[in-house]
């Protein structure tokens, strides 16, 4: 498995942090063949903490050893942190179909693992992580890295694959924080998590697909 490089000052020689008493943990992942950046968050009533959040090397080797590197290191962190559910960005198909199909498999690791355990897999276009962080689908990325590092009061930049799994992680928080709102609003149950949601129907700046993913019995 490769190694991983936490950023902050929640994992020290003590090991982790223990989770908050009635807090929800969020994981938040940056998807990548190369390098894959995760960030576990903690939402307790109005206050959102950064727990851990660093990068997972894929490194260069055979494509399917580093498959499992990803897969095998999430398995760990989600042991380590215990989150109880999971965001991840979902694939931006540029003109390298090849890249493409390889994010693809990567986020599929990373999503196994997550699903491995038991915990719910939401997903975020690249477009609705901006839109909820900094109010606009176009926003540059060093405007979301500002965002990051303001919420979460960081004391230093993550790396920006780590930057970037903790945004995807925040925007969960924000689409649940607004499907309350508009259900105290309209009197109705809101939309609960891991309801799919069709592509015809989400908003441009909303996210595309929001699934629970179940482990099945063996």
């Amino acid at each position: 498995m490769g190694t991983r490089r936490h950023h902050g000052k929640t994992t020290g020689p003590g090991g982790p942090v223990t989770a908050t008493a009635g807090a929800r943990r969020i994981l938040g992942i940056d998807p990548g063949s190369v390098r894959t950046g995760y960030g576990v968050i903690e939402l307790d009533g109005t206050a959102t903490r950064h727990v851990t959040s660093g990068v997972i090397p894929a490194g260069s080797g055979p494509f399917a050893e580093r498959l499992h590197t990803i897969f095998a290191a999430l398995e760990r962190i989600i042991a380590d942190y215990a989150p109880g559910e999971s965001a991840i960005e979902e694939v931006f198909v540029n003109r390298n179909v090849q890249s493409a199909l390889k994010l693809g498999q990567a986020r599929g690791a990373a999503m196994c693992a997550c699903a491995g355990a038991g915990l719910a897999v939401h997903e975020y276009t690249p477009r609705a992580v901006k839109q909820a962080l900094v109010g606009r689908g176009g926003a540059e990325k060093d405007q979301v890295g500002y965002m990051v590092r303001a919420i979460l009061a960081l004391d230093s930049a993550p790396a920006e694959d780590a930057a970037d799994a903790l945004a995807v992680a925040l925007a969960h928080t924000q689409h649940d924080r607004l499907g309350s709102r508009i259900a105290a609003q309209t009197g109705g149950t809101g939309a609960k998590q891991g309801t799919p949601v069709s592509a015809g129907a989400a908003s441009a700046s909303g996210p595309r697909a929001s699934t629970r993913i179940r482990r099945r019995p063996a």
